[in-house]
Order: C-alpha cells, then structure tokens, then sequence
C-alpha cells in the first residue's frame, strides 16, 4: 500500500511541475543599471555622466564622460535587450559578457507580467 501511495504521489508531483497555468504568461525582464557607478567599478574615478544616448533596434547606446577629473575619459556603454554589454573606455574594451550572469552588483533584473505591467517578485 505504502509503494502505491508513493508512486501516486510522484505522479502528482510530477504533474504539479509541469501544469503551472502562471507560468504560460507572456513575462518581460527588464535589466537596470546604475552606469556612473558601474563604470567607477570597470575604470576607476568618480562623476561618470551620461551625455548622449542612442537607442536602436536590439540594444542602446550612451555615450559616458567623467567631470571633475585632470584628465576626462571618454566611454560608449551599449545595452543590448538580451542582457548582454559591451563598454569601452578611452578606445579600450572593459567589459564584453552578460549582466544577467550576476556580474555586476550594479546591475539588477526585475521581471514584469507582460499583460498587466505587474511586477513578478520571485522567492
């Protein structure tokens, strides 16, 4: 009797992971980044500001400059829709991976409900 119940209640198990009706929602993920101080992290220095942005199809560009330094630097972020990022500092490459990796704490994901704009807060 025991094995039968255990069986039946793996069967349920089995079932209950795969019918989850909140799981067919259409759901948006949405990558944040605080840039002046990621780019204090990737190149040092402070006073980073955006001073021109470009959005494209795939992705978005901003065009980054530091203030208040001897020697002002010049950077290009680009923030593709899939998570991924390249940043170039004063022609140099600094970061070329993925945000969504967790590889910055200046970044963070938050996940909407596509239909209602809700957001999703996950355990």
């Amino acid at each position: 009797m025991t094995e039968t119940t255990n069986q039946h209640n793996a069967i349920e198990l089995a079932q209950a992971e795969v019918h989850h009706p909140e799981w067919d929602e259409p759901i948006i993920c949405r990558v944040e980044v605080d840039l002046p101080s990621w780019l204090s992290q990737l190149a040092g220095g402070q006073d980073w500001e955006v001073y021109s942005e470009a959005e494209e199809e795939n992705c978005v560009s901003f065009a980054m400059r530091q203030n208040k330094a001897k020697t002002p630097k010049l950077a290009e972020v680009t923030l593709y829709h899939n998570g991924y990022a390249v940043v170039d500092v004063e022609g140099k490459s600094l970061f070329d991976g993925s945000l969504t990796a967790g590889t910055s704490n200046c970044a963070h994901l938050t996940y909407y409900h596509a239909d209602s704009g809700e957001k999703i807060t996950l355990n």
